[in-house]
Parts: C-alpha cells; sequence; structure tokens
C-alpha cells in the first residue's frame, strides 16, 4: 500500500468513526449484544486467534477476513468451521472473504467490532493505527513493527486508542498467564530486593520453511517464507525473543538504555532461509546498572532453552517452567497453570463488554522496540541506544507492495553495513 494511498484512506476513516467507540461501549456494556469480528492474516497464528475469540464468552461471530492469498483464507476458514465448538459462530459469505494487498481495507470499512491482526509484523503499524482510527477494538499480535518508525506509529496509535476508549490487547501472552502474574506481584513488591541482573533466552531448533515454487514472484516467496525477511518479521530475535524481553522489562517496570551484542548466521545458510541470522546474544544496559544477558538460537541439535531468570539482592526469579522464586522470601507457583493464549482474549472481550477496556498498546510497542535495539547491535557490531532506534527514520521493505520482482537484502555483516 502506498504511503499517499494511506493516508487518504486513515482520512476517510477518521472521519467517518468518529463517535464509534463510544458507542460502541454503550451497546455492548452489560455483555448482552453480539460483537461481530474481522480477521487479518489468516495464517496458522491468526487461525489461532480466530479460534480463540470464537470460545470467549458472550455472543461474538466471525463475519470477514482478508488475507494477501486466497488459498491461505480458505484454509483458515477450513479449520475454523471444521471445529465444532465454534462452526455456528462463523459467518463469513463470499462477499465478506476480502484478498489482496488492499482487502484489509475493505475489511475495516465494514461494520466489524473487533480486528484480530495477525499479518507479518511488517504491515501491523499501518493496518493498527488504521484500525484504531476505524473505531475498532483490536488484538494485536506481537511484534508490532520491525523498524522505529512503526513503533513510533503504534505508540501513537495506542495513545489515540487510549483517547477513544478502544481496547488493545496484544500477543504477549505472558501477561495473562497466572504463574507469571502472580510472580510479578512478588517481584514488584520487592521479594528479590534490588534487582542486580537478569538473563533470558529462545533457544531452539529451526521453523517451518516453504520451498519456492516456480509461479511464485519475489513477492509471493518472500511473503510465504516472512519469517526470515528482516523487513517482513525483523528477524527471529524480534518476531519470536520478544517474548522474554517483554518479561524483562515487565520485572524492571523500564526498557533499556542501550545495547551490544554479536550474532550470525552459522548454520541456517541455504537462500531458501533469507537473509536472517539463525543467532544473537546481546547485553542490554538499565537503568541504575542492571544488565540483562540475552541470547536467542534457532538450530537443529544443540541445547534448547525458553525462560527468564532475575537476580536480587535478596533472591531470584526463575521463570519459563515452574515459575519460583527463591532466597528470603521463597514461593513456587502452585496448581496448573491457565491456556494463556486463551486469558488473552478472554481478558480481551471482557473489557469490551465491561467498557473498561484495556490498553496495552504502550508496552508491547516497547518490548518490539527493545527486540529491534538488539538486532540493530547485532547486525551493526555497534553499541546502539534506546533514543537512537526510537527515532531512526530508517523503514525497512518496500514502499509499495506488489507481486513481483523484489531484491533481497545481503546477510548483514557486522562492522562493514549499516544497522538494520
Amino acid at each position: 500500500m502506498s504511503h499517499s494511498t494511506r493516508r487518504s484512506f486513515l482520512q476517510q476513516t477518521a472521519t467517518a468513526a468518529a463517535a464509534a467507540p463510544l458507542m460502541s461501549l454503550r451497546l455492548h456494556a452489560g455483555g448482552s449484544d453480539e460483537l461481530k469480528l474481522g480477521l487479518i492474516g489468516c495464517g496458522g497464528r491468526g487461525t489461532g486467534a480466530a479460534s480463540q475469540a470464537l470460545h470467549t464468552d458472550g455472543p461474538v461471530r466471525l463475519v470477514a477476513m482478508a488475507d494477501a492469498f486466497a488459498d491461505r483464507l480458505q484454509d483458515s476458514l477450513g479449520e475454523l468451521t471444521g471445529d465444532a465448538a465454534i462452526a455456528a459462530r462463523v459467518d463469513v459469505p463470499e462477499a465478506r472473504r476480502f484478498v489482496g494487498f488492499d482487502g484489509w481495507q475493505h475489511l475495516l470499512a465494514s461494520d466489524v467490532d473487533v480486528v484480530l491482526l495477525a499479518t507479518p509484523p511488517h504491515f501491523r503499524p499501518a493496518m493498527f493505527e488504521a484500525a484504531i482510527r476505524a473505531g475498532k477494538h483490536v488484538f494485536l499480535e506481537k511484534p508490532v513493527a520491525v523498524d522505529g518508525p512503526g513503533v513510533r506509529q503504534v505508540l501513537a496509535a495506542a495513545e489515540l486508542a487510549q483517547q477513544k476508549r478502544l481496547a488493545v490487547v496484544s500477543g504477549l501472552q505472558r501477561h495473562h498467564q497466572s504463574s507469571y502474574v502472580e510472580a510479578m506481584q512478588r517481584i514488584h513488591r520487592g521479594d528479590l530486593g534490588r534487582i542486580r541482573f537478569a538473563r533470558c533466552a529462545w533457544n531452539m531448533g529451526g521453523l517451518w520453511m516453504h520451498p519456492r515454487q516456480p509461479a511464485w514472484s519475489d513477492m509471493e516467496w518472500q511473503l510465504r517464507n516472512w519469517l526470515y525477511f528482516t523487513w517482513l518479521s525483523g528477524d527471529h530475535i524480534v518476531e519470536q525473543h520478544v517474548h522474554n524481553l517483554d518479561v524483562v522489562n515487565w520485572a524492571l517496570q523500564g526498557h533499556p538504555l542501550r545495547a551490544r551484542g554479536m550474532g550470525g548466521r552459522q548454520v541456517r545458510t541455504d537462500p531458501a532461509y533469507g537473509h536472517i541470522f539463525d543467532h544473537h546474544a546481546v547485553q542490554y544496559e538499565y537503568p541504575d546498572g542492571v544488565w540483562l544477558f540475552s541470547e536467542c538460537r534457532q538450530i537443529d541439535g544443540c541445547l534448547n532453552d525458553v525462560s527468564e531468570h532475575l537476580y536480587g539482592v535478596d533472591g531470584e526469579a526463575h521463570l519459563g517452567g515452574r515459575a519460583q522464586i527463591t532466597g528470603k522470601h521463597p514461593w513456587a507457583f502452585e496448581g496448573r497453570d491457565n491456556d494463556a493464549y486463551q486469558a488473552e482474549h478472554d481478558d480481551l472481550f471482557a473489557s469490551i463488554r465491561s467498557g473498561e477496556v484495556r490498553n496495552e498498546g504502550r508496552y508491547v510497542a516497547e518490548s518490539t522496540l527493545t527486540a529491534i535495539m538488539g538486532r540493530m547491535a547485532t547486525y551493526s557490531g555497534r553499541q546502539v541506544t534506546w533514543e537512537e532506534v526510537l527515532r531512526s527514520e530508517e523503514r525497512l521493505g518496500p514502499s509499495t507492495c506488489a507481486f513481483g520482482p523484489l531484491a533481497v537484502d545481503p546477510v548483514p555483516m557486522p562492522g562493514q553495513q549499516g544497522r538494520r
């Protein structure tokens, strides 16, 4: 979508939707009225989000879907209608199945109340802003951007959502997970004492890859393998490791000041895997001299570790498995943990119906920027600061999306290239 077309669309939707949020809150307070859903981005995560939204309490119906590819939309629709528990809540006739790069605009122009944004991260800032201007409540999958300009756009839209009393819940589901919530309550009340340092990791094997087909253009190939292109995913430090970085930001109740690190592409070197790194290690400096030692890896046959750890003068917190605190105030989470993916949607829809809307836009944007800082540090080999990344004018990806040729950027070489 070109920048000029987007500006025109945003101006039109802003005018048309000026009174929509308050009307929506009045209409749905008390939980007696149906909420209509629209899904933008019909891949695996989008389909999962739609399923979870349709499993929430109260009348809810999926009425519109949009995706760049007809086959992805159709597969998603088939999976949702094939689930007997929610099939009756799916009502998406042909006229409300929007395919192509502009399909999301048609969906936002419809009368949906809640939008689920699950496209590749590159597209989320513009879509989020447009959804808020159109008066829609939003489930915003993480990460919310791939560069500084995108993060700034999300921050501004989140502020607008606050003014318009629109609910925004992000895909950082640990904020809705019982064990994490209880652990954070204890950390924030001081059970660890002064936190000295932290470490976190998302180390795992490889993920899916779709071999290129002869009929695919460059653009289609990259979109269907969006994980492996920085302009689409932000690299896996942004797309995936953002979860762990978010937990540390949450615990420290703030964001880092600067970052330095290293990374590379050692095993996953075939061009079929785009140009992203397969490992990153970053040191983040927070206020008061607190350091975070962060690492993420997607290489088969290695030690797996997905966890967060905080070390204070009075104790330690270990999260990611069985949440526990050791030291002066020992504690361990008891009982069975909840399904956080379902809980985030339960909380979103409960907040809409109650009129006491949640807004998670700022912290998901700040956690996304934390991850972008790490990528810029590993790609460049430089130390980068929060303000430098936030104020950056570097926009990743083409200004206009269309099927056809699209060159792949070279693999980043620290010390030799820019900070992308």
